[in-house]
């Protein structure tokens, strides 16, 4: 710690970092059903689930699939569609398979028992550096730094850290706040920094500083400079697609498409599309045979890297056409076993509405 920082410790030397830490956080701490019985399984399946994903999101799903999945052998015996359908609307998709394929992967090589090895949780599909640290000190108590978005915003305002080198950063957080943490839980101390930096030292408007226990040692707090840490990222372009979507239904019927196992949405369902917005009249041309084709409007649907613009249209046909990888599905089954993400949530609704 620099000198001039050691010098705000006077305020209250009685109390360590990680004391007054923990202290707010038995305060002001959000419940939340996985902190309320931390099992290994429960931390992991959270974990993943909270990845680029809101807390308040987060919670529905992770109730659902407890109740579908109470355990890992549950999760590794089912099919990877019933995964993804409860999967469905959480978005990247790509976690739920991976998930699945973990879960296999747990009971085949370590007895249906998350492993705290943090070898051994990296050699599992979908955990990264992240997920093994956070497992391993939420889930089993171990001294692991958990480095996330909120714990680099506490620690660079703190220290007034303006590296904009995102690895470099999560270097130095990790070992500012391992030299802190020296005989509180892991466990709490992690979450408790989590917490603070969602609920006090807020990435946007500005931190809420006089509720913030640290705020006698914060630097970016004792100069005004808290907007200017961490260093702002800047903003990547997201290239724009344009699709049309094709609602074909023939009585009870609805056509609907695997995509490919690789890339964007992979192996989930979709209805059939064709590049570019097209016109009524164009999405009508075929072979099959139209008894009508309603204009579904049309809507926007934003990924992480990418925006879609789509249109749809619903065509009433006589009878189901064969095509390569098309489905014929009932449109009860759209809610019960497939899996449509929610880029086409707009048009599943129109569909479905009674």
């Amino acid at each position: 710690m620099k000198a001039h920082q050691k010098a705000h410790w006077g305020y209250n030397l009685a109390m360590t970092f990680e004391k007054k830490l923990i202290t707010w956080y038995e305060q002001n701490r959000r419940h939340m059903p996985w902190r309320e019985d931390p099992l290994p399984y429960h931390v992991y399946l959270s974990e993943i689930m909270l990845q680029q994903t809101q807390v308040d999101t987060v919670r529905a799903y992770y109730a659902r699939f407890l109740k579908a999945f109470p355990t890992i052998k549950d999760l590794a015996n089912a099919s990877e569609d019933q995964v993804l359908k409860l999967w469905e609307g959480l978005g990247y998709y790509s976690r739920g398979r991976n998930l699945h394929k973990a879960a296999e992967d747990i009971v085949a090589r370590f007895g249906a028992e998350v492993p705290s090895n943090k070898d051994d949780l990296l050699s599992l599909p979908g955990i990264g550096t992240y997920t093994a640290r956070a497992i391993r000190a939420i889930g089993f108590h171990q001294k692991e730094i958990a480095v996330d978005g909120n714990l680099i915003r506490v620690y660079s305002r703190l220290t007034e850290d303006g590296e904009s080198n995102l690895e470099t950063m999560k270097d130095r957080c990790e070992s500012y706040f391992l030299k802190q943490l020296q005989k509180e839980d892991p466990s709490a101390f992690n979450q408790a920094l989590m917490d603070l930096g969602e609920m006090v030292c807020l990435p946007k408007g500005d931190p809420l500083c006089s509720a913030c226990p640290f705020n006698a040692i914060c630097q970016a707090h004792q100069k005004g400079s808290t907007a200017s840490f961490p260093t702002p990222k800047k903003a990547k372009e997201k290239r724009e697609e344009s699709w049309t979507v094709l609602i074909f239904v023939a009585g009870d019927k609805v056509a609907i498409e695997q995509r490919p196992s690789t890339g964007l949405l992979a192996s989930l369902y979709q209805f059939p599309l064709q590049e570019g917005i097209r016109s009524r009249e164009e999405a009508q041309k075929g072979k099959f045979a139209v008894q009508s084709c309603v204009d579904l409007g049309k809507t926007t649907h934003t990924f992480s890297h990418l925006i879609w613009h789509l249109q749809g249209y619903q065509i009433e046909i006589e009878k189901p056409f064969k095509e390569p990888g098309l489905l014929w599905v009932k449109k009860s089954d759209l809610k019960k076993r497939y899996s449509i993400p929610s880029a086409f949530a707009f048009y599943k609704k129109k569909l479905l509405e009674p």
